[in-house]
């Protein structure tokens, strides 16, 4: 990221640019710097933007080789292609010789690193890599924002809000955007003030209910639940995210038992801090013999609905209403 940063820095750009990656937020952010660096807003002429699966090649190649009307540069967004999943040779082969007019922006979720038209841009152009952001990082945004609005946040109130909103940076921007109007008349803003307005994601109401769980509440977490079930969550995905947390709480457990601390057991497990404190906060309120055991009932439960031996609604009922 920090060569496209340069390349905007100093107005010196490449012919190709590739942005693909898991983190959408930052995607959208640089996707629309490059392209109002690249050539004027008000220029419609010189831009042809193309999303989809059903993009034509030949088509690209034709607009490619049109020079650009009274402006420096002809611009050509291509999002969501596919292209870099499959074989583009007749892609890869043209972005060997891009005419100097002409500039290629594409954006995407997933590539083939294996394809000739990755190694084609790697080699002509530059390609920038968005991932999911690290703890930190993220805090460090946050934390920037709130002080361009001169206000602070308690440290509770920051690992609460990243549990309610999770790592997605289009998520946080929306729930901090929320936060920052509700406290406007405050300096400091209190983990009531998140628990109050942010909205909990649906893996967060999986981290409730399973805590609803350990308590014995059962009709806490049926009701999370039936909530999910409103919101149009299908059973099989609540199921999926059950299990995974079972899971993940037997993987924290054993670790515990072995000595590793939140931080080693977040590196360990390929998770973020805050999730793993909230784990081992939470695996403390089972043995390692339920965590087994509903683990068990899970993967059971899974095997029962797939083969048509249960409703799938009803599995995951069973499953929190077991008295733990």
């Amino acid at each position: 990221m920090k060569n496209l940063i340069q390349d905007l820095k100093n107005n010196d750009f490449k012919n190709i640019y590739l942005l693909f990656g898991e983190e959408d937020y930052l995607k959208k952010q640089y996707k629309h710097r490059l392209q109002t660096a690249l050539i004027s807003p008000e220029d419609t002429v010189n831009l042809n933007c193309y999303e989809g699966k059903n993009i034509s090649v030949n088509e690209l190649i034709d607009q490619a080789e049109t020079l650009p009307f009274f402006a420096e540069r002809r611009l050509l967004v291509i999002q969501d292609s596919g292209f870099f999943k499959s074989a583009s040779a007749q892609l890869a082969q043209y972005l060997e010789n891009v005419p100097p007019t002409t500039y290629f922006l594409f954006v995407e979720d997933e590539v083939d690193k294996r394809q000739k038209l990755y190694k084609a841009v790697k080699s002509h152009g530059r390609i920038v890599e968005f991932k999911k952001q690290t703890e930190d990082t993220l805090s460090r945004w946050i934390l920037g924002i709130l002080k361009k609005e001169n206000k602070n946040i308690t440290r509770r109130a920051m690992d609460l809000f990243l549990e309610k909103t999770g790592t997605d940076m289009n998520n946080i921007s929306t729930e901090l955007e929320k936060l920052l109007c509700y406290t406007i008349d405050k300096d400091v803003i209190m983990p009531e003030d998140v628990e109050e307005i942010c909205t909990t994601q649906t893996v967060n109401k999986i981290f409730e209910m399973v805590n609803a769980v350990s308590a014995g509440n059962n009709r806490r977490a049926l009701d999370l639940y039936y909530d999910l079930l409103a919101l149009k969550e299908p059973p099989m995905r609540i199921l999926f995210l059950v299990t995974r947390q079972f899971n993940q709480l037997l993987q924290v457990k054993g670790l515990r038992s072995h000595g590793y601390d939140a931080d080693s057991i977040a590196e360990r497990l390929g998770i973020q801090r805050f999730v793993a404190q909230g784990c081992v906060r939470q695996s403390e309120r089972f043995s390692e013999a339920q965590l087994k055991q509903l683990v068990t009932q899970c993967v059971e439960t899974e095997e029962a609905v797939k083969t048509g031996n249960l409703n799938e609604k009803l599995g995951v009922e069973l499953i929190l209403a077991k008295k733990s």
